[in-house]
């Protein structure tokens, strides 16, 4: 089915997770309303931001290892390899996006027209993930059990950030924890500008840029430290 997969993936995904959220565990947004449409829209929009980021995060610490003939045979630019998963991941991101789209024309109509602000809000998950990618690709051909904890830790981030419930579900004293997944923010304000047609938090997500900022060059200058050594582990 080659390509249509990239469809019908977060299309099954959204029918599972809102028949267990909503249905079963009948589970409702703050602030939202009973419409189990509406439930599974504020979902997916979750779900949509977290796996832009764990498909490249869970691939990132085999990128060298699974390229050992760009390693040792030819000269490649071997930085380029988390922006190429990177730019898979996005094409993923926008099939479901146009998913989402359609669902929600289908049912609400026409998005607030805040919706267009989207590209903005990501700006600091792009950076943060190529910052991890190029990090976790260099730890991935020295430390090759990595990729085995990096996905045990998305999927405990998956229930550490807000994608089946609002940060207001939970009580007072632990909302902080939340806050200090790198998901939350973008998450919550994804939502804001997608269903609820509010505008930004300029004020955190410039913070949250310039710390983005700082991860992806650290990252990026461990990856180019470390590489001299790649072909000798590998």
């Amino acid at each position: 089915m080659g390509l249509a997969w990239s469809f019908f993936n977060p299309v099954l995904m959204l029918a599972v997770y809102t028949f267990v959220f909503s249905v079963v565990f009948k589970a409702r947004w703050a602030g939202g309303s009973e419409s189990k449409t509406e439930f599974a829209l504020v979902l997916f929009a979750g779900l949509i931001i977290y796996n832009l980021f764990a498909e490249c995060v869970n691939r990132a610490p085999g990128l060298i290892v699974s390229n050992v003939n760009y390693v040792k045979k030819v000269i490649f630019p071997l930085e380029i390899l988390p922006i190429v998963a990177f730019g898979s991941a996005v094409f993923h991101f926008l099939i479901s996006v146009i998913v989402w789209l359609a669902f929600y024309l289908l049912f609400f109509g026409v998005p607030p027209a805040t919706i267009i602000l989207l590209p903005i809000i990501l700006l600091p998950l792009v950076l943060l993930t190529l910052g991890i990618s190029w990090l976790l690709a260099s730890l991935g051909v020295y430390l090759r059990d990595v990729s085995q904890i990096i996905g045990v830790v998305t999927t405990v981030l998956m229930f550490l950030s807000p994608i089946f419930f609002p940060i207001s579900a939970l009580p007072e004293q632990y909302r902080p924890f939340m806050q200090l997944s790198p998901l939350t923010f973008v998450v919550e304000q994804s939502r804001a500008v997608m269903i609820w047609g509010e505008l930004v938090n300029w004020q955190t997500w410039l913070i949250q840029v310039v710390l983005s900022i700082n991860i992806a060059w650290l990252g990026f200058a461990l990856f180019q430290k470390t590489r001299k050594g790649f072909a000798d582990v590998l």
